[in-house]
């Protein structure tokens, strides 16, 4: 690779590498700050408001030929997602949700060969099947229910997420980042509200660490992640964004482990070493110049 792509590259892969991390504190925030058993609720307040404020601030409307568009993306990236997510996370150990979630990069790879005719190099492939073995050796238990909803349910929620990730790159609707964030945090809010409503209990009155909670996940877990991501869908090979999801579960292990005392053993910093191989293998794979024009 050139050296002036250098910078520019990998300063555009850590941004990105933010969302999913900001994400990866989403469990502990929800497990240790917010009401228990409102997992729609807690969903509707991290994207609606968010998707709201970004829409006014930024004041555009998206372009008529892009607006079908706009409601698949914000259908696959944030509604149909969300739901699919916290059915999965209600029926499966985390761990094993956390596994099926990790087939992402290999999903967006299917879809670039199947629609667009581009064949993964080898050393891209064997990395995000090496993620996958990482997630499942850090994560998994020999208990784990294969619940069968629970299955298809996180199956078909990274099956969303990839082709949001790869439609959002191949479509490119003309909007800047922030608005192309903002309607699909208010759409894809939009599509959780009535889902919310019917399936979780009224919220009791909050206190000042609950609604701090809520804040945290609207600002920072949906309007600034979000705006991350999908920033770095705009300039990053949609196989190596996929890939930076992973660290998404990874956070969320090191938090509980330096926060909550959970329990690290020598099998999982062997998968949590096998997950960031993964990882960084992708990104200097997908970051060399002729892997940088795919999707």
């Amino acid at each position: 690779m050139p050296k002036s792509l250098t910078p520019s590259i990998w300063g555009d892969i850590l941004l990105t590498a933010l969302a999913p991390t900001i994400w990866g504190s989403t469990y502990i925030v929800t497990t240790e700050l917010l009401p228990p058993d409102r997992p729609f609720t807690a969903a509707l307040i991290r994207v609606l408001p968010a998707g709201l404020l970004l829409v006014l601030l930024m004041k555009r409307l998206p372009a008529p030929g892009d607006r079908l568009r706009l409601l698949v993306l914000a259908a696959l990236n944030i509604g149909v997602f969300q739901a699919l997510l916290f059915v999965a996370a209600y029926r499966l150990p985390g761990g094993l949700a956390a596994v099926a979630g990790a087939t992402q990069p290999l999903l967006v790879m299917a879809l670039a060969w199947s629609l667009d005719r581009h064949t993964p190099a080898r050393l891209t492939l064997w990395a995000s099947i090496l993620g996958v073995l990482g997630m499942a050796v850090l994560l998994l238990s020999p208990n784990s229910v294969w619940e069968p909803v629970g299955i298809i349910a996180a199956l078909a929620g990274a099956a969303c997420m990839a082709a949001g990730t790869f439609l959002t790159r191949r479509w490119k609707p003309d909007l800047p980042v922030l608005a192309l964030t903002g309607w699909q945090l208010l759409l894809g809010g939009l599509m959780l509200a009535p889902v919310a409503w019917i399936a979780d209990a009224p919220l009791p009155v909050l206190s000042l660490t609950q609604m701090a909670g809520y804040t945290y996940l609207c600002l920072a877990g949906a309007l600034l992640a979000y705006a991350l991501w999908f920033r770095g869908i705009a300039r990053l090979p949609s196989v190596a964004v996929s890939s930076l999801s992973l660290l998404s579960p990874l956070t969320a292990v090191v938090l509980g482990w330096v926060l909550l005392g959970q329990a690290m053993t020598g099998t999982s910093l062997v998968g949590l070493f096998m997950v960031l191989s993964s990882v960084l293998t992708v990104q200097w794979s997908m970051s060399q110049p002729q892997r940088m024009r795919m999707p």
